[in-house]
């Protein structure tokens, strides 16, 4: 299940609520403590999309977060789906623990609250950057500053990692990424974590969070930071002690693999950990219900037959041949055989093994960006984390949570577009960015539809969306927009045409 992904659309929850009674009673209880709290109503936004704004605060955020991760876990259920085992990215830990029976919904939504306060008393000036580079390499980039607070925090694919320290040495490792050719993109959370700095917060949270009871639950809860299983962990104690420690989602990915997990579901609702996933472990089927235009019906695809599924992406599939940026993500043939397990990955901690956190926004961090890839051969069904087909599984395998966006590694410098027209009119600029981005992607220009979400239905990646954007800046010399998120969060090639037309205009006086 994610953790701090950016805040859910309006009226995504709209189907599901409509449907089913149990995500109905799940989004009821997540209002009502909210409303213990003193919080505003969370789940009307998620069902009505009455206009109101997705900038509501931390608290908030983190529970409509919560409340899309529990949704679409018990949308799947509903539809046959079983977890094998649930994974959680950092907070998402918490939505697992609630999705999987552990912890009562209330409870997991005071906790969230309760973490968020102590993190924003502690009010610490830090940072995260995701560097499309290996683990090693990023702890190394960290330690060449040696301050005991800039740390690894986040190891999410062969080629994303992610760097929590305070802001103005984060600031130095971007520059110092930049000269090496590293891409990198700070990461816009309200809560910089996983790392020793967060030591007060956490004491301050075992001190005051309420205490809840930890019950036994009817899934598996399989946590990156822990490394195991959780067990008979108080729920205070695995929240706080996460806040200073390490996410090892990649280790994670691949022993719930290795346990015969080879489809793996996001219960968020963008692909963030499920791009993990594909570029950790080359050939599995990924699956992000709420990225579909008809989320339902692939849940039930998936119970029905899983191994009659395509991958569940309404991007283009591009050849490795013709990609120009380096991918982990590998195509495989098809396999004649069932995949043996699904495992869900919740955002923030995804479900590849569970779900829920994203986002920016938690803006993920994108791993090298590669097509889906399709099923492996079915492995045992052994331990796996994961949601399975309704036969019973009984297995010890840890799940596979998903999380944050996967960065890629540098590109060679495009040179195939002309220099930009005389005249800035607005087709002239479309025409020329679908040849640069087509070019730098590996896309047929004709592909990229000036409506398209770069990176919801195109999938292009945060770190590339960045390395593209600088180029746009620097070909038609407006360097204020490679400094607009928002053409990264919400990005088009229409608003960056636009946004070329008039920052160009306004240029010539």
């Amino acid at each position: 299940m994610p953790g701090t992904v950016a805040a859910p659309r309006g009226g995504v929850l709209r189907d599901l609520h409509d449907r089913y009674e149990t995500v109905r009673d799940a989004l009821s209880r997540i209002d009502k403590a909210a409303a213990g709290l003193g919080l505003p109503d969370i789940s009307t936004r998620l069902i009505e999309d009455n206009g109101t704004s997705d900038r509501r605060g931390p608290e908030v955020q983190y529970l409509e977060i919560f409340a899309v991760s529990l949704a679409t876990h018990h949308m799947l259920v509903a539809e046959g789906i079983q977890p094998i085992a649930i994974v959680g990215q950092s907070i998402g830990e918490l939505w697992a623990l609630a999705a999987a029976g552990h912890l009562p919904v209330e409870d997991a939504a005071r906790l969230a609250v309760a973490r968020s306060q102590a993190l924003t008393r502690q009010s610490w000036r830090g940072k995260m950057l995701a560097v499309g580079v290996d683990g090693r390499r990023a702890e190394s980039l960290a330690g060449l500053i040696d301050h005991p607070h800039l740390v690894l925090a986040c190891e999410n694919a062969p080629r994303q990692s992610v760097i929590s320290g305070p802001e103005e040495l984060i600031r130095h490792v971007e520059r110092v990424a930049d000269a090496l050719g590293w891409p990198s993109l700070p990461l816009d959370v309200p809560h910089p974590t996983h790392t020793p700095a967060m030591a007060q917060a956490a004491r301050d949270l075992r001190a005051t969070a309420p205490r809840a009871a930890y019950g036994s639950g009817r899934w598996r809860v399989r946590s990156p930071w822990l490394g195991r299983d959780v067990g008979d962990d108080d729920p205070v104690d695995l929240v706080a002690g996460a806040l200073t420690a390490r996410v090892r989602m990649l280790q994670t990915v691949r022993e719930l693999h290795a346990a015969g997990a080879d489809i793996f579901v996001e219960c968020g609702e963008w692909p963030v950990v499920t791009k993990f996933v594909e570029a950790s472990i080359p050939g599995v089927r990924c699956v992000v219900p709420l990225s579909e235009s008809d989320p339902v019906g692939a849940v039930r695809a998936l119970a029905e037959d899983p191994a009659a599924i395509g991958p569940f992406s309404s991007r283009p599939t591009v050849r490795p041949s013709e990609r120009l940026l380096p991918s982990a993500r590998v195509s495989a043939p098809e396999s004649a055989d069932p995949p043996s397990a699904v495992a869900l990955a919740e955002a923030p901690a995804r479900v590849s093994a569970p779900v829920p956190a994203a986002p920016p926004y938690y803006a993920e961090p994108a791993a090298p960006a590669a097509p889906v890839a399709p099923p492996v051969s079915a492995a045992p069904p052994a331990p796996a984390v994961s949601y399975a087909p309704p036969a019973p599984i009984t297995a010890d395998a840890p799940a596979a949570p998903v999380t944050p966006a996967t960065p890629v590694t540098p590109a060679a410098p495009v040179d195939a577009v002309a220099q930009p027209a005389a005249g800035l009119d607005y087709e002239t600029v479309l025409a020329e960015l679908r040849t640069l981005y087509g070019d730098f992607l590996g896309y047929p220009p004709d592909l990229l539809g000036e409506d398209d979400g770069l990176e919801s239905e195109l999938g292009v990646e945060s770190l590339k969306q960045v390395t593209l954007l600088g180029r746009v800046s620097e070909r038609y010399d407006l360097p204020d927009l490679r400094s607009n998120t928002s053409l990264l969060t919400a990005g088009t090639l229409r608003r960056i045409a636009e946004g070329v037309v008039q920052g160009r205009a306004e240029a010539a006086g």
